[in-house]
């Protein structure tokens, strides 16, 4: 029996990495019938490996999974209520999107933020492609995150801007690499360790969209230290298991203001002596993100339905 971590999921196949290499396994009968939260095993996992011998042929079966110490999950497409586990056990979570081409979603930068808040996972914020309209530019789109109290960096995959940074924020940590497609992920990631050789994808010039060049999302070993997820772009984020009475406290810059309303149990979204409201009136605290707030508590769902 051995432990490792799974690098890699795809098909029933997983490559997991243990202390005796790399080896492939398959899932154990009985794991398949357990009921868990999200998928049975996904990148990032915890797992102990058992080798079997069948005749001349040797195979390795996946006998039990540890306990998650954090999660990232959304809720999956369809109409089906059911989570969907994206990478498992990470440090951090780094939410791409590109200053252009495609255009940067912030509603959708907010359910990304919410769902790694919520998961007790640190996020950072990298804006790429910043070199398609200017820094400033940039800048002036996601200045309201870092006022909020997140960590937001500028790079261009292209061009090496702010890629010598984002390597280090990975260094000896278990990261996890998401967003929207088409927004340089895997883009950047080259440029982080040269000779990664991961596949990317133009800009579709017709819909302004990117292409889902990482398939399956991937446990990707760095030269300094630490691992990286690398995982499939989306271009649906639901959120799944968020207490609505629980959303104000993954927004960071209403922190500071909640004992201050009026009324015990202020849902911020009407009641008078609301001070979160009277601080985006006085341009504390910006009029998107308080929107993003809003929608998320009445149950916009980009896939339809509060799942909290």
């Amino acid at each position: 029996m051995l432990t490792g971590t799974v690098r890699r999921a795809q098909g029933g196949l997983y490559e997991v990495e243990t202390p005796d290499g790399v080896i492939e396994a398959v899932l154990r009968g009985r794991l398949k019938r357990e009921q868990r939260t999200g998928e049975k095993v996904v990148v990032g996992d915890r797992v102990d490996v058992q080798r079997e011998s069948t005749g001349e042929e040797e195979a390795w079966t996946i006998e039990n999974v540890h306990e998650r110490t954090t999660v990232l999950a959304r809720k999956a497409p369809g109409k089906a209520p059911r989570p969907k586990a994206i990478v498992a056990n990470v440090d951090q979570v780094l939410v791409v999107f590109a200053a252009a081409k495609p255009d940067p979603h912030l509603r959708m930068l907010d359910r990304f933020l919410v769902i790694a808040e919520s998961s007790d996972i640190a996020p950072l914020i990298i804006v790429n492609k910043v070199d398609l309209i200017g820094i400033d530019a940039a800048r002036a789109i996601f200045a309201h995150y870092e006022r909020a109290g997140y960590t937001v960096m500028y790079t261009a995959a292209k061009a090496g801007l702010g890629v010598a940074e984002m390597g280090e924020a990975l260094c000896g940590r278990l990261s996890a690499l998401t967003g929207p497609s088409g927004v340089g992920k895997s883009s950047l990631l080259n440029a982080v360790q040269p000779g990664l050789g991961l596949r990317v994808s133009a800009i579709s010039e017709a819909v302004n969209k990117g292409r889902h060049t990482t398939v399956t999302a991937q446990l990707i070993p760095l030269e300094c230290g630490g691992w990286v997820a690398d995982t499939p772009g989306l271009r649906e984020l639901g959120l799944w298991e968020i207490d609505r009475d629980q959303l104000h406290f993954y927004f960071p810059e209403f922190e500071n203001l909640l004992d201050d309303c009026r009324y015990p149990g202020c849902t911020h979204t009407h009641e008078p002596g609301c001070a979160v409201r009277a601080a985006v009136d006085a341009g504390h605290i910006h009029p998107g993100r308080y929107d993003s707030y809003r929608r998320m508590y009445a149950g916009e769902q980009e896939e339809g339905g509060w799942d909290g």
